[in-house]
C-alpha cells in the first residue's frame, strides 16, 4: 500500500462532496476532528471483521438497520433507546429462526450524510441546494440553512459520541434484558392467526432463556454479552479521513468513526475517490450494489478493495428493487462464486422500492410498500439458494418509533395515512410494528431453509 495515504483520495474525482465557501473554516473543522478521541476502537473493528468472516461461512447472520439519515435533533434518550430496542427484538426473532448467532450493526452514531439524486430542490418556484444530511447542511428550506457548513462535521462527531456513550451505557446497565416479552408490542397485528404465531414465538424465546438459566444456574446476562456495532455511509471524505488513524501495535490505518463504513451505489466508481479511500483502511467495508451493477465491474472492485481475499473484509449489499432483482442479481452471484471471492452477501430491500406519492405535492412524498420490500427479500433468498450462495444478512432503514412513512404491513397503512406522522427528512423508514413484523417473516423463512 505504498501508493496509498489518508489523503490520496484527493487526487481522484470525488462525487457528492460539499462545496464550502470558506477554506479556512474547513481546515479549522478538520483540525478539530483530528484532535478528538476516536468513536470506536480497533479491537472492536477486528471483532466485527471476525464475525463477518463467520457470516461469510454461513455460521452467522447479519442484521443491519437504523435511520436513513440521522438528525442532530433526534439525539435524545428516547429516540436512541427505541432504535436499540427494535434492533434487539428483531435480532432475537432472527436467532429463533436462523438458529445462528446474529451480528447486530446499527445505522447510527454517524449516518449524518446522504447523496441526493439532484444537487438542487425547488419549492414554490424557489430553487435551493438539496438537503444532504446534517453533516453538510440543514433541512430548513432557506438559503442560510442549505449553505454547507464545515463546523457541522464537528457537531455531528460530538453527537455521534453522545449516541454511542448512551448505547453502551444502556447495554451495560441491562437494557438488553430478554426476560420481558410483555414489552413486545404485538397489538398491531389484527390477523388472529399471525398474532397467535408471533405471541407463540415470543413465548418460546422467553422459555428458552429461562431454560438456559436453569441449566447454567446463573443469569442469562452472565452467559452472554450483547454486542452492537455501528455503520454509516462513508460519503463525506473529509470527515472520514479526519477520523482515520494508525493504532499502536497494529498495522495500517483504521477509520475510527465507525466499525463498518460503506460505499454507496452512486460512489463506487473504480477510479473514484471513495474506492481510493476505502481500499486503504483496515475496517471491513460495505459496498451497495444497485441495478446498474455488472459482473465485470464487481470483480474489478473486489480486486481493488480486497486484493488479498481477506475473510470478513467485504460486505456486498444488493439493493436492486423488486422489479430488477431477478434479472440483475444472478450474474453477480455466479461471477463472484466462480472467482472464489470471500464476500458476505446482504440484501437491502428498501432503496430499490422507493416511489413518490401525493400526486405532485411540493415536495413529493416518498414512500415504500411493505409487500415490495418483503417481495425483494423473498426473491433474494430464492436466487441465492439457486446459485448455491448464502444470503447472510439484511439491511433496513427503520426506526423504533411509530412513524407513518411506509405503506402496508399488518396494520395496513395506506398512502392516506402517511401524513399522520411522517418525520423522515430523506427516505421513508419501516416503523416499529413493520420492523418487528418483518423480522418474524424473515425468521419464518430462515427456519424453513
Amino acid at each position: 500500500m505504498t501508493d496509498w495515504s489518508v489523503e490520496s483520495w484527493k487526487s481522484r474525482a470525488a462525487l457528492h462532496q460539499p462545496v464550502y465557501a470558506e477554506p479556512a473554516a474547513v481546515e479549522q473543522a478538520v483540525r478539530k476532528l483530528r484532535s478528538l478521541p476516536p468513536l470506536v476502537t480497533s479491537w472492536e473493528i477486528e471483532r466485527l471483521k471476525h464475525e463477518l468472516a463467520e457470516a461469510q461461512a454461513g455460521k452467522r447472520f447479519l442484521l443491519q438497520g437504523g435511520d436513513c439519515s440521522e438528525s442532530l435533533a433526534d439525539c435524545t434518550s428516547e429516540t436512541i433507546a427505541n432504535k436499540l430496542k427494535i434492533l434487539l427484538q428483531m435480532s432475537l426473532v432472527l436467532v429463533q429462526g436462523a438458529r445462528k448467532p446474529i451480528t447486530r450493526v446499527g445505522r447510527f452514531a454517524g449516518q449524518y450524510a446522504k447523496p441526493r439524486s439532484s444537487p438542487t430542490e425547488t419549492r414554490g418556484g424557489v430553487t435551493l441546494p438539496s438537503y444532504c444530511g446534517d453533516l453538510i447542511n440543514s433541512h430548513e428550506f432557506t438559503p442560510e440553512a442549505r449553505q454547507p457548513d464545515p463546523h457541522l462535521m464537528v457537531r455531528c462527531y460530538q453527537h455521534a459520541a453522545m449516541t454511542l456513550n448512551f448505547i453502551r451505557s444502556l447495554i451495560d446497565a441491562g437494557f438488553a434484558d430478554l426476560h420481558h416479552p410483555e414489552y413486545w408490542e404485538l397489538s398491531f397485528c389484527d390477523n388472529a392467526a399471525l398474532q397467535d404465531e408471533y405471541h407463540a414465538m415470543v413465548r418460546r424465546l422467553s422459555d428458552s432463556i429461562r431454560f438456559m438459566e436453569t441449566i447454567a444456574g446463573q443469569s442469562i446476562d452472565d452467559l452472554t454479552r450483547v454486542e452492537f456495532f455501528t455503520s454509516h455511509e462513508g460519503l463525506h471524505l473529509l470527515y472520514e479521513s479526519a477520523g482515520t488513524r494508525t493504532v499502536p501495535r497494529r498495522e495500517g490505518y483504521y477509520n475510527l468513526t465507525a466499525h463498518l463504513p460503506w460505499i454507496g451505489d452512486r460512489c463506487r466508481a473504480l477510479d473514484g475517490a471513495h474506492v481510493e479511500y476505502f481500499r486503504g483502511i483496515r475496517n471491513p467495508v460495505g459496498v451497495k450494489l444497485g441495478p446498474r451493477a455488472t459482473a465485470d465491474e464487481l470483480l474489478a472492485l473486489l480486486d481493488r478493495l480486497n486484493p488479498g481475499n481477506e475473510p470478513g473484509r467485504v460486505v456486498l449489499i444488493h439493493r436492486m428493487g423488486l422489479a430488477n432483482v431477478k434479472r440483475i442479481l444472478p450474474p453477480l452471484l455466479q461471477a463472484v462464486a466462480a472467482s472464489d471471492r470471500r464476500v458476505l452477501w446482504v440484501c437491502d430491500p428498501m432503496h430499490g422500492n422507493t416511489r413518490s406519492v401525493n400526486g405532485g405535492a411540493d415536495p413529493a412524498r416518498k414512500t415504500r410498500d411493505f409487500n415490495d420490500i418483503l417481495g425483494e427479500l423473498d426473491a433474494s433468498f430464492d436466487l441465492h439458494a439457486s446459485a448455491g450462495t448464502y444470503l447472510g444478512g439484511v439491511h433496513f432503514e427503520l426506526t423504533g418509533d411509530h412513524v407513518t412513512e411506509c405503506t402496508g404491513g399488518a396494520r395496513g397503512l395506506s398512502e392516506a395515512d402517511l401524513d399522520a406522522n411522517y418525520r423522515s427528512t430523506c427516505d421513508p423508514r419501516l416503523n416499529y410494528e413493520q420492523s418487528l413484523e418483518m423480522s418474524f417473516l424473515i425468521g419464518r423463512r430462515l427456519a424453513s431453509a
